[in-house]
């Protein structure tokens, strides 16, 4: 299957508030338990979340990490409106800031970062290369990285497979942004080509279906 760009931003109001209100309690507690299981003697202080949207990653991390205290970063005023409304419903506002910013423009609050997180970010860059400077640039030596995103099927039919799977039940905007997602998103032999070209040494694997982590530690 040939990749199709989707818009960078996915801010729209209707947007936001789909996403906020859906429940992606499997997918967001995959990448914690992916962070988890690579990184098992982690104690993250600082941690950058990349692409934050609506924060639910940001406070399902700061839950499992007591002791981290994590900066997000967004394009989207939307999104980090109702992310904001998350953390502070959790009791979280001490721990878990949120940041508007667009890659590769986005300076967070810190020069560096104990790890850096990232969810279903990577798909929507229009040059993917933006993620992983700003992983070299903000995860300080020795930081540990763990990026998901979608990775995109090998035809058609995987494509509608996946999409009546995971998409039946969805309200029509996230059905059609899955959709969409899947075909924007990247092989593992492409992002594999991406992590070489930036001079990164992480490691691809695929952990579901329709899941790719990228994961390792920064030198030093």
């Amino acid at each position: 299957m040939q990749r199709v760009p989707e818009p960078e931003l996915m801010d729209a109001p209707e947007q936001a508030r789909a996403y906020a209100e859906a429940d992606f309690a499997e997918a967001h507690d995959r990448l914690v338990s992916a962070f988890a299981r690579h990184f098992p003697d982690a104690a993250p202080g600082h941690v950058l979340d990349l692409g934050c949207g609506p924060a639910d990653v940001s406070v399902r991390f700061a839950r499992a990490w007591p002791g981290a205290r994590l900066d997000g970063i967004d394009a989207g005023p939307n999104m980090l409106a109702l992310g904001r409304r998350a953390v502070e419903a959790a009791g979280l506002s001490q721990r878990v800031r949120l940041h508007q910013g667009y890659l590769p423009r986005a300076v967070p609050p810190r020069p560096a970062y104990d790890a850096i997180i990232s969810n279903s970010l990577l798909h929507h860059l229009a040059e993917p290369g933006a993620l992983w400077e700003a992983v070299r640039r903000f995860g300080a030596p020795g930081a540990r990285v763990l990026v998901m995103d979608l990775t995109r099927p090998a035809d058609e039919r995987a494509w509608r497979e996946l999409v009546a799977r995971y998409g039946a039940d969805a309200p029509t905007v996230l059905r059609e942004d899955f959709g969409n997602s899947l075909r924007a998103a990247y092989r593992p032999e492409e992002v594999a080509a991406q992590l070489d070209r930036a001079g990164l040494a992480l490691s691809v694997e695929l952990i579901s279906d329709r899941h790719l982590v990228v994961w390792g530690r920064m030198p030093g």
